[in-house]
């Protein structure tokens, strides 16, 4: 398991100084409450650290930064925030901002497009088809159960999992209000991770438990409903393995920076690749920072270390 170094995190905060930071947060996306939670969270911290912070909502799609912003910590989720809008916004100002850039966030965005090029890469993931609203029964080939995810939505907002003929249609239905595509997949049942990718290292693997169902919106965002491990316990040689195609798997959406990619490991012990999120949740409780804190960077640290590694590349 590839994890900072020690000497890494006194770096970070040796060569921290004050700077003019803007956190965007909210935005216009179905996600904006969880990213009103993670702005909050991540403000607060860089000014624990002694940065003069400003807090923009683009609510409406559209914001105007401050005179001498040093860099944008983009604590935005969903469509506009994390599908290389707001990302090409901020490049035609030369404004240095966190995570991805506008063609990894628009491609790792689109969940079709993601498999595609993981399929090509041979990265394993659930076989999968797009379905819209013509679609009437379940495609040739496929057998129930399998899942339902809008193409285009993050924090698994408008997912099904449709166990029968009879539920199909209804549940395609309610999946297509959130986005006109939808990305039909194998259901996988077996055992849940997450993987957190920082400055090309991977994090410690956190697994994921709902305590019924799956790891759905609500189990996400209800206080108790889920149950993490990290580290994970893991045999060493299946970790390592992971790993190294989490690795792959980032790079192979352009990714940098950080992200976070989820994982599952089938109860035949096979493994499959579901997504990327490459503006994953900040809060203290978030799974991305729940990985940094098992390798040694505390909360602080790791929004300073994403500021950094912004503004490294300016």
């Amino acid at each position: 398991m590839s994890v900072p170094e020690e000497n890494a995190l006194s770096e970070t905060v040796a060569d921290a100084r004050a700077l003019n930071l803007v956190v965007m947060l909210g935005g216009p996306s179905a996600e904006r409450e969880v990213s009103l939670k993670s702005g909050a969270s991540v403000a607060a911290a860089l000014r624990s650290l002694g940065h003069f912070v400003t807090e923009i909502d683009p609510e409406d799609g559209s914001f105007a930064l401050p005179d001498g912003a040093d860099a944008v910590f983009l604590a935005l989720h969903g469509r506009y925030g994390e599908d290389g809008t707001v990302q090409r916004e901020l490049e035609s100002l030369g404004t240095p901002y966190t995570g991805c850039g506008p063609e990894a966030s628009a491609t790792a965005f689109d969940k079709a497009c993601t498999k595609a090029l993981w399929e090509e890469r041979g990265i394993p993931t659930p076989r999968g088809a797009t379905v819209d609203g013509s679609t009437t029964t379940l495609p040739e080939g496929f057998s129930f159960p399998v899942i339902l995810k809008p193409v285009r939505q993050g924090s698994s907002v408008g997912l099904r999992i449709v166990e029968s003929e009879a539920d199909f249609k209804p549940a395609l239905e309610e999946a297509l209000e959130f986005g006109d595509s939808i990305l039909m997949e194998e259901l996988i049942r077996g055992r849940e991770f997450t993987v957190g990718i920082l400055d090309g290292k991977t994090l410690p693997l956190v697994e994921i438990r709902p305590r019924s169902g799956t790891f759905d919106y609500e189990n996400k965002y209800t206080e108790g409903a889920t149950e993490y491990f990290c580290p994970a316990e893991l045999e060493s040689d299946r970790l390592d393995w992971m790993n190294e195609v989490a690795l792959e798997a980032f790079d192979a959406v352009g990714g940098r920076d950080y992200g976070r990619l989820d994982v599952m490991l089938r109860e035949d012990g096979a493994p499959f690749f579901l997504e990327v999120n490459t503006l994953p949740g900040m809060t203290e409780t978030s799974l991305l920072p729940k990985a940094a804190k098992a390798a040694g960077f505390d909360y602080p640290q790791l929004c300073q270390k994403m500021i950094d590694l912004a503004l490294r590349r300016a």
